[in-house]
C-alpha cells in the first residue's frame, strides 16, 4: 500500500507547477497536476487526493469557484496559492473554505509546513482534533479542556469566558487561519459585528500568554484576515 500522500497541483503557469512539483517529489509526496478549474474538481472527485494547492488565476473559471464547487461535497484540506495580494481575497478563500493561504513568491520551507500542518488538520476533521478529556501542548502552552484551564509554564492563566472561547478556537484549528467573521461568529454569534471587541480580547489575551505582545509566539496576526494560533515551536 502505498502512504505518500497525494496532492493536487492546480496551476496554469507551467514554470511555478514544476517547481511546486519537484519540491513535493523530493519531499516524498505523490503529485497530480492540471492547469484547468473544471478538471481540478473532476480528478478531485475521481482520485480524492490528500491536498489541493489551487491557484486562483485559471484560464477556463475563477480558482474561488472551484472551491466552491469543491467544498460542497469535501473538506479535504485546500491550500491557496495565489499572487493576487489584495486581503480581500484572501479572506474570500478562506471563508469559502479554504484551510490556508500563500501568497507568491513563497519559499520553499514555508510551502511545506503549510503542507504538513493542513494535511494533519484534514485527517483530524472528520473525529475533531481533541476530544473533551484531551489536553493540547504548545510549546509551554497547555491547554486541558476537560479541567478548561490553560497553563504556561505550569502556571494557570485567569482567562475570562470570551478569553477561553477564543483560546479553544484557534487551538482547535492549529496553525490554521481564522478569518476575523468566523471567530466572531464562533464566540458571539452569526448575527453580531463584534470587530473591536474581538481585538481588545486578542490584546488581552497576548499581554497574559506573551512574553512580547508586540511579537507573539504562540497567536500570530494575519494581517487584514484573521489569527492563527502557531504550531511549531
Amino acid at each position: 500500500m502505498n502512504s505518500r500522500p497525494l496532492i493536487l497541483i492546480v496551476e496554469d503557469e507551467e514554470a511555478i507547477s514544476n517547481f511546486i512539483s519537484a519540491i513535493l517529489s523530493s519531499n516524498d509526496y505523490n503529485i497530480l497536476k492540471t492547469a484547468k478549474g473544471a478538471e481540478a474538481i473532476s480528478m478531485a472527485a475521481s482520485r480524492c487526493p490528500d491536498l489541493i494547492l489551487l491557484d486562483l488565476g485559471l484560464p477556463d473559471m475563477d480558482g474561488l469557484e472551484v472551491l466552491k464547487t469543491i467544498r460542497k461535497w469535501t473538506g479535504l484540506p485546500v491550500i491557496v496559492v495565489s499572487a493576487r495580494g489584495h486581503e480581500s481575497e484572501k479572506v474570500a478563500a478562506l471563508d469559502l473554505g479554504a484551510d490556508d493561504y500563500i501568497a507568491k513568491p513563497f519559499g520553499t520551507s514555508e510551502l511545506l509546513a503549510r503542507i504538513r500542518t493542513a494535511i494533519r488538520h484534514g485527517q483530524n476533521v472528520t473525529g475533531g482534533p481533541f476530544s473533551s478529556s484531551e489536553k493540547l501542548m504548545v510549546g509551554e502552552l497547555e491547554i486541558d479542556y476537560a479541567k478548561r484551564t490553560v497553563t504556561l509554564g505550569g502556571e494557570e492563566i485567569h482567562l475570562t469566558p470570551i478569553e477561553y472561547k477564543i483560546i479553544v478556537l484557534l487551538s482547535k484549528n492549529l496553525g490554521k487561519v481564522l478569518t476575523h467573521d468566523y471567530i466572531i461568529k464562533e464566540v458571539w454569534g452569526p448575527y453580531t459585528n463584534e470587530i473591536q471587541s474581538l481585538r481588545v480580547n486578542m490584546a488581552n489575551i497576548r499581554r497574559k500568554l506573551e512574553v512580547n505582545p508586540g511579537e507573539p509566539k504562540y497567536i500570530v496576526t494575519e494581517v487584514g484576515v484573521g489569527y492563527r494560533m502557531v504550531e511549531d515551536h
